[in-house]
């Protein structure tokens, strides 16, 4: 059966005991309401490290003051199940006390600068602060040797890395690829959210993202195949926040340049905001 640890000394006792058997630990960070797309994280680290530890956390700090803290699904025996199957073989599921001693307002934050300003940074003020902040204070209990992030939040893996960098933890970190329903809407635990008729519009999103991709091979201008996006998902009925091309870094790409791609594109279907993203190459022009 699964450990749960819900304080923080049995927690790094745990750890210490694996330590001392020269074991390696991997860490899957997680908000929970978790899916397959989780489960192949935790599939993932299990690849690379002798114990695998995943935390359950839905950390107010992220959510801005219109956003779905409150509603956030909280599904804590399922959760378990489902990371005990997936090979896991402990559960950190702290409350906001145990992660915030001092209280939320008091605690002390984490910025990473640049990065975070952009895209999701622009359209959500504050978000990657919070997620920097709890991200570091999780490396700090767990320890881990590696830690495993999803792809399909890109930003964020990109943030987490530039973060580690940084501080200089002794943290490996892995990407895990984004797992798809079959109609390519990336999974995620905001899916839940959307009414029948959205969930049948959803997977436009990929479908956007890869016509992307191919006007850009196609050699279009990305500024025009940035607009034509926009048009189409608000055409269909979505509220996009963007729909871009950049950089691995997240730049912004000089015309007529080639090399590594991503596309993404943040947008909101009713009640639902979605991201998703797709990494390609350009030969040079």
């Amino acid at each position: 059966m699964i450990e749960i640890c819900t304080q923080l000394e049995p927690l790094r006792e745990r750890i210490q005991t694996w330590r001392k058997q020269g074991l390696t630990v991997g860490f899957v960070p997680t908000m929970g309401n978790l899916h397959a797309g989780h489960h192949s994280l935790v599939a993932l680290a299990r690849q690379h490290a002798d114990r695998v530890v995943a935390s359950v956390f839905v950390n107010p700090t992220q959510f801005g003051p219109n956003e779905d803290f409150a509603r956030y699904p909280r599904t804590p025996e399922a959760d378990a199940r489902g990371l005990q199957d997936a090979g896991c073989d402990l559960l950190w599921r702290p409350d906001v006390d145990t992660m915030y001693p001092l209280g939320v307002a008091q605690a002390t934050a984490i910025r990473v600068p640049g990065l975070t300003g952009v895209l999701e940074g622009a359209s959500r003020p504050g978000h990657f602060d919070g997620v920097c902040t709890v991200v570091t204070r999780l490396f700090l209990q767990v320890q881990p040797d590696l830690a495993v992030f999803g792809r399909k939040d890109y930003q964020q893996l990109a943030v987490i890395r530039r973060l580690v960098a940084d501080l200089q933890f002794p943290i490996r970190i892995i990407a895990g690829e984004t797992v798809r329903e079959a109609d390519g809407l990336a999974m995620s635990s905001r899916n839940q959210y959307l009414t029948a008729d959205e969930r049948r519009l959803a997977p436009l999103i990929y479908r956007t993202l890869t016509a992307m991709r191919q006007a850009a091979l196609d050699g279009q201008p990305h500024e025009q195949i940035e607009a034509e996006a926009v048009a189409g998902l608000a055409q269909a009925g979505f509220v996009p926040d963007y729909a871009v091309l950049r950089r691995p870094d997240l730049s912004v790409p000089e015309p007529g340049e080639g090399g590594a791609r991503v596309a993404l594109i943040a947008a909101r279907l009713g009640q639902t905001r979605l991201i998703d993203n797709l990494e390609f190459s350009l030969p040079p022009r």
